[in-house]
């Protein structure tokens, strides 16, 4: 299966029809293979622009999902980028290549055998600038804090402030709020807090102390 041609249609077609996706974000997923993220089973629709079980009841979100959130985040070299839901790793690489060179990011992922997948797939893949933390992502990861950005992947109930308190001044945060109708926020961190509405989304249950019970 020719992998490289179908990431490209699917970049081209990105580019296309998203106008709210940079064009920068897209030349990052371009480098990455996201068939390697992926499950066997579920390999062959690696470039199919819709989301894809990872097992345990978890999924990894559609690309442009993925392109819409580097790109509300407006991700820049030398950036320290925490991540809340790493899955089996793919989100996490797109970043690592928008925040190059000496940018670094901290993947939190709470079920340990997707924690280990995005670690293998990482390693496989030669990314050495992103850290897989197996733990409750919901907290964030305080002893790394402040972080310029924050992308969380799963829905919360609400914005937990202990994330918000882990930006940086001027930092942005991307996270889905809500249960059945969920919304996709955009939080940034500067003279005071900003929370703008991007659209309406659908992520599977941010779980943890400051997540769903």
């Amino acid at each position: 299966m020719d992998f490289k041609d179908q990431r490209t249609r699917l970049i081209q077609n990105l580019r296309s029809r998203e106008k709210e996706i940079s064009n920068r974000v897209l030349d990052a997923m371009e480098q990455v293979p996201r068939h390697l993220f992926i499950p066997e089973k579920e390999r062959k629709n690696a470039y199919a622009d819709h989301p894809l079980s990872i097992g345990s009841g978890q999924t990894i979100s559609a690309p442009h999902m993925v392109a819409i959130m580097c790109s509300l985040l407006d991700l820049r070299p030398g950036q320290k980028v925490l991540e809340v839901g790493c899955g089996m790793g793919y989100h996490a690489a797109v970043m690592a290549q928008l925040i190059r060179p000496g940018g670094h990011v901290y993947a939190v992922e709470r079920i340990e055998v997707l924690g280990k997948s995005a670690k293998k797939n990482l390693l496989e893949s030669g990314i050495e600038d992103v850290t897989v933390v197996i733990e409750d992502g919901s907290q964030g990861l305080p002893r790394q804090a402040p972080f310029d950005r924050i992308s969380v992947a799963c829905t919360a109930p609400e914005i937990p402030d202990i994330l918000i308190e882990q930006l940086t001044s001027g930092g942005k945060m991307v996270i889905p709020v809500g249960q059945y109708m969920q919304e996709l926020y955009l939080v940034t961190r500067s003279n005071g807090i900003i929370k703008e509405k991007k659209g309406g989304v659908i992520f599977v249950p941010l779980i943890g102390k400051y997540g769903f019970s």
